[in-house]
């Protein structure tokens, strides 16, 4: 580590400390004193812990508190673990984009690489086995976890019948009350319906519906220009349905630096994705062989109808806690119904705690998971940590789009002295070697001090490069420390590199 670097870093605690405690995210940074608190196994079928919900964050916790010798059992409804993200979110989304990514590049960049083929076709059927069998093998892998680390796995439908026992209904048909000295709710959140709108699975789609499409919709609208809506857009865009994205607020993603998604729409406007700002769905119109919308400008005006085979809606998603029984036991809740937990994730009824999408914080699989380790670190009587500030978050197009720490506009809004340190990938000489080249590396850093405040990355690969940038967050380093670090050539990764020398003094390759 530089000295300089490290004389500004020690400088800079006490900015530090005043950016913690301005963020405008919902964070914690833990660091609580250890408390002592022994478990007993009890009598009949008493559980130490009991995890309503199988998602990433409950199993996640399930698993946890098991190799922390707590007795563990898990009650799952779907009757598959992974939740949404493994069954119908993450992981056959991104199936369905590296799929589909293939197609296209063999359509259009397979040639220039010296890969000829007589025609390239879609066998939409083998793309979708391929997906469901990718996630088979993911929840089967999960039932294999459980049964590694004697986790009891309930397969059914939970609801509180006081703070220490669950009613389930079973899958079978039959009904066991499970008992536990902890219960955690990790039950996740549900699709964000809109006024007006009948989603039927077949026209009307939610994510769950637009991953298993029997066919390629010639033209498909897409409700929202978030995360879901852009990924899923992609996918059908490049298997060659006309995709036309409309959103009510101003701009795409808008969690995402501005510089950034500014790129980032311009890019997927190059893939003739259509996109309709600042514009209201009035109202649907199914009675056609199609579905009609009828919009108008977000601040009023005059209406338009756009038409479409299969309307997707991406509005969000909401906490679903509905028939847990929740008000029963007095467990409080938000005015959007999420369950309100203090630093060690408990509820205001003893015993009961909420982790990933139920309660306040980014609605993503991998902050569930932490919320996981850490509810159950804090019942076991260890210390759990999870900054909220330091959860990362990516779009999985082509390219991707990575971020971590603050935006641009957040840093100005906080009136902190800060540098920017951008470097292209067209100038990156693995980007240029694989004719891969689109995008940026943009790292904010605080003047004085050269702490890294932001990192910001719109690339192939995004996700995977942005790590590097979380890790430096999480140890408080300066961007002086990332451009002192060696990093292989040839890699994307050596744009990491550049950007942070940008940042803190010059770079070398452009």
């Amino acid at each position: 580590m530089a000295m300089a670097s490290l004389a500004r870093r020690k400088s800079s605690l006490l900015l530090s400390k005043s950016l913690c405690n301005s963020s405008d995210a919902f964070k914690y940074s833990i660091s609580l004193t250890s408390f002592s608190r022994g478990f007993a196994s009890g009598s009949g079928d008493d559980n130490d812990v009991v995890v309503i919900g199988g998602g990433p964050g409950g199993y996640v916790a399930a698993i946890k508190a098991a190799q922390l010798g707590l007795k563990t059992t898990c009650i799952e409804k779907r009757g598959t673990l992974g939740g949404t993200c493994l069954n119908v979110g993450c992981i056959p989304s991104k199936a369905l984009l590296h799929s589909s990514h293939m197609y296209h590049e063999a359509l259009h960049s397979f040639a220039n690489h010296g890969v000829k083929f007589p025609s390239v076709e879609v066998d939409l059927p083998a793309m979708m086995a391929q997906k469901d069998k990718a996630v088979t093998n993911l929840t089967r892998g999960i039932e294999g976890l459980f049964k590694k680390n004697k986790v009891n796995y309930v397969k059914g439908y939970g609801k509180f019948i006081s703070p220490s026992e669950v009613s389930v209904d079973t899958l079978e048909g039959e009904n066991t009350v499970v008992k536990g000295k902890n219960i955690i709710v990790a039950t996740g959140s549900d699709i964000k319906s809109l006024p007006g709108i009948t989603i039927d699975e077949k026209r009307i789609v939610s994510s769950t519906g637009a991953l298993a499409l029997s066919e390629i919709p010639k033209k498909l609208i897409v409700i929202g220009a978030g995360y879901i809506g852009l990924e899923m857009g992609s996918v059908w865009g490049r298997l060659g349905s006309e995709v036309t994205v409309v959103e009510f607020a101003a701009d795409i993603v808008p969690t995402m630096d501005s510089e950034i998604r500014k790129q980032f729409q311009r890019t997927l406007e190059k893939q003739k994705m259509k996109f309709m700002l600042k514009t209201k769905v009035v109202s649907v119109d199914t009675s056609g062989n199609g579905v009609k919308l009828t919009l108008e400008p977000a601040a009023g005006g005059e209406q338009s109808t756009l038409e479409a085979d299969v309307v997707l809606v991406s509005a969000g998603r909401t906490p679903f806690t509905s028939g847990l029984g929740l008000d029963k036991i007095g467990v409080e809740t938000d005015k959007v119904g999420r369950i309100i937990v203090n630093e060690r994730f408990s509820t205001n009824v003893q015993g009961v705690y909420a982790i990933g999408d139920v309660i306040p914080g980014p609605m993503l699989a991998h902050k569930a998971e932490e919320d996981g380790v850490a509810c159950v670190e804090f019942i076991a009587g260890k210390e759990g940590h999870v900054d909220y500030d330091m959860v990362p978050g990516v779009v999985y197009t082509h390219p991707e789009v990575a971020y971590v720490g603050k935006t641009e506009e957040q840093v100005k809004a906080l009136g902190v002295d800060y540098r920017v340190g951008k470097f292209p990938f067209l100038a990156n000489s693995r980007a240029k070697a694989i004719d891969d080249a689109e995008g940026l590396v943009k790292i904010l850093a605080e003047k004085e001090s050269d702490k890294i405040l932001g990192v910001h990355i719109m690339s192939p690969n995004a996700g995977e490069l942005i790590h590097e940038a979380v890790l430096a967050l999480q140890y408080g380093a300066s961007s002086e420390d990332i451009a002192r670090t060696c990093h292989a050539h040839p890699t994307m990764s050596e744009a990491l590199k550049e950007a942070a020398m940008a940042t803190y003094d010059k770079p070398i390759h452009i």
